[in-house]
């Protein structure tokens, strides 16, 4: 089953008509006929959102090999990675808001109006540090270390130019020709000077970008990973 059958799976899972999940997710009635038709190239954001606002497993998705499935989860016994600094001071256990990036309509959003965000779910987690949030991440840039459906606990970062700590892996939104790109990177020194910092993926595919600093719009130190197994 390819991924445009499985986004109708899950559109009937749902008990959602074509017209009906076409205003949820925010595209027009046609568009969601040829998604499902196999006639686009790629699944567009808005689905990829919507699928896990609605706690839809993105492994299960895009796996031929694997059913569509849906997550469970409210407690996580220990998260999958911790990416810990030497000041850091863990917490028995903390409560951390889910939050879905796409219906805050991005990073740099979601950061300024965090108190007043939806959130998707609420994590329990023992023995992490701080943390201010959580997301689903997207795209394949820190894979194997990361993978689409993933979660990341992060802390936010106001001051890019002091409190950056350089080769750790960071939530970043650039801006780029006027639009929010957003992704989860390791951020080095450029060797192109103060001015800029450099970009850099676990995924070999990806090639490292320098980036002027000033073209950063949010940021966010990644505390840990969490990598749920979903319930059937």
């Amino acid at each position: 089953m390819t991924p445009f059958d499985k986004i109708k799976e899950a559109r009937e899972l749902l008990g959602l008509n074509q017209t009906s999940f076409a205003e949820k997710v925010g595209v027009s009635q046609k568009d969601v006929s040829n998604l499902e038709a196999g006639n686009k190239k790629f699944i567009p954001n808005k689905y990829i959102g919507f699928l896990l606002q609605n706690n839809f497993d993105l492994n299960s998705l895009f796996d031929p090999t694997k059913e569509l499935c849906r997550k469970s989860m409210t407690q996580v016994k220990e998260p999958t990675k911790v990416y810990k600094l030497r000041t850091d001071t863990d917490i028995d256990t903390q409560l951390i808001p889910l939050y879905n990036i796409e219906a805050s309509a991005g990073l740099v959003e979601l950061f300024r109006n965090q108190g007043e965000s939806e959130v998707i779910d609420t994590i329990k987690i023992p023995n992490l540090p701080k943390v201010d949030g959580a997301l689903y991440v997207t795209g394949d840039s820190m894979y194997p270390l990361l993978k689409s459906g993933d979660i990341i606990a992060y802390k936010q970062i106001s001051d890019f130019k002091n409190d950056i700590f350089w080769g750790e892996m960071y939530l970043v939104s650039i801006e780029v020709g006027g639009e929010e790109w957003v992704s989860v990177k390791y951020i080095q020194k450029s060797d192109m000077g103060p001015e800029y910092i450099r970009l850099v993926s676990q995924n070999q595919h990806h090639q490292p970008k320098d980036v002027k600093l000033d073209r950063v719009r949010a940021l966010a130190l990644v505390k840990a990973s969490i990598r749920i197994n979903a319930m059937r």
